[in-house]
């Protein structure tokens, strides 16, 4: 043969997909719920989401320039970022509060720390707590669903489903169409659903983490017990379970360590519930497991394959 045959270095697979393809998917998979939400919620959500969207895609373009880096808002996660952080945001907050989550969650949470692939927590969930904490009464002021049709005085309440104060218990159809006040993603628990088995079946995300994390506020919510029902399909489990909690730079990739961090999520989210002055856990649950990962990794890493043995040096 005269012809030379050049092989590159391993490895040898590729794949079409890549970090657009994948955040597209996400995005398509996160319309229902602002189709949703918009009806439930009205006019405001939408700009809500767009306001947070917008934010977000601008401080990633603006601090990738200060930090004179390449432009990567072509990637669509800004975009990501910005959907989730409205979806964890009451819908009459003030747009300047939704504003400067969006600056925390891409500037002080992604940048910062080196842009994507290389934040450690999740900059969405790290911004809803920075916010909660921060403002909290404006976090916690949520709105009755269709009240933007009454115009009623009474649309806005302190308390959702989950709150140890409230007396407002929905029955469950309530809480799978989303007739309940909270969170712009956290009401309709039908069209996050829709959007998870979108994922799974475009392979975006693989049904480990989601079904551990739900299955352990399940269990542990009925040992206690209460309604595992109810606080399944309450607050941002669901949210944070298919959308977050399964984040690609702040989960683990081995198996037993997706099993791990769906179980820790899991027990952290009922403890807050369940004994914590605060109603939801969900956020802070994520954000403390996305901090250990790098130690489950480590410590659920395969063993190559074989053994160890000392070289015989006798001829």
């Amino acid at each position: 043969m005269d012809s030379k045959l050049c092989i590159s270095s391993s490895p040898h697979l590729h794949s079409k997909t890549n970090t657009r393809k994948i955040m597209l998917d996400v995005i398509i998979a996160l319309i229902p719920t602002a189709i949703s939400t918009s009806v439930i919620f009205g006019a405001r959500a939408i700009l809500l989401i767009c306001t947070t969207t917008i934010s977000c895609v601008l401080s990633e373009i603006i601090s990738r320039i200060i930090m004179r880096r390449n432009d990567t808002s072509s990637d669509l996660s800004a975009i990501v970022t910005g959907i989730l952080l409205a979806f964890n945001l009451p819908v009459n907050i003030n747009v300047f509060i939704a504003i400067l989550g969006s600056v925390i969650a891409i500037v002080v949470v992604k940048q910062l720390f080196g842009g994507l692939g290389q934040n450690f927590v999740n900059p969405a969930l790290c911004a809803r707590i920075i916010l909660l904490i921060s403002f909290p009464k404006d976090m916690s002021t949520y709105t009755f669903p269709f009240s933007y049709l009454t115009h009623s005085l009474d649309a806005t309440t302190n308390a959702t489903p989950l709150s140890h104060s409230t007396s407002f218990i929905p029955n469950y159809t309530d809480l799978f169409c989303g007739n309940i006040p909270g969170s712009l993603g956290e009401v309709c628990s039908l069209t996050l659903i829709l959007g998870g088995v979108y994922l799974v079946i475009r392979k975006v995300i693989s049904l480990t983490i989601p079904l551990t994390y739900i299955g352990t506020v399940f269990i542990f919510t009925f040992i206690f017990g209460k309604d595992p029902i109810f606080h399944v399909l309450s607050g941002g489990l669901l949210l944070g379970a298919i959308f977050m909690a399964t984040d690609y730079v702040t989960s683990p990739v081995t198996f037993k360590g997706k099993i791990i961090f769906g179980i820790g999520c899991g027990i952290i989210t009922v403890l807050i519930r369940v004994f914590g002055n605060l109603p939801e856990g969900v956020s802070f649950a994520i954000v403390l497991m996305n901090i250990l990962v790098p130690h489950i990794e480590k410590l659920t890493i395969p063993k190559a394959f074989g053994w160890e043995g000392k070289v015989n040096e006798k001829i």
